[in-house]
């Protein structure tokens, strides 16, 4: 599973899937021993939780970087390296 950012101790990772196929474009987030599942379009939670202030900072960085994320899905799909994002300063 890619890292492809991380800051304010949250990890945000991309899953590599059999056949490379993630059905709804999103990203996966850690705190501590919290996860969740975050839809790209719309920024929403497929799955699982955060802490009310990790949350915030993972949909503020999401949001300033839609493109990218939208590429790193890309990526996961054609099975090509992806990119590290920029953490949340």
């Amino acid at each position: 599973m890619p890292r492809i950012s991380a800051f304010y101790s949250i990890v945000i990772t991309i899953y590599w899937e059999a056949g490379g196929q993630h059905y709804l474009a999103h990203f996966h987030a850690s705190y501590g021993e919290h996860a969740a599942s975050i839809g790209i379009e719309p920024l929403a939670v497929l799955d699982g939780s955060l802490p009310v202030r990790a949350l915030w900072h993972v949909t503020e960085w999401a949001a300033l970087h839609e493109p990218e994320l939208r590429d790193n899905r890309q990526g996961v799909t054609e099975r090509t390296s992806l990119a590290s994002i920029e953490p949340l300063a």
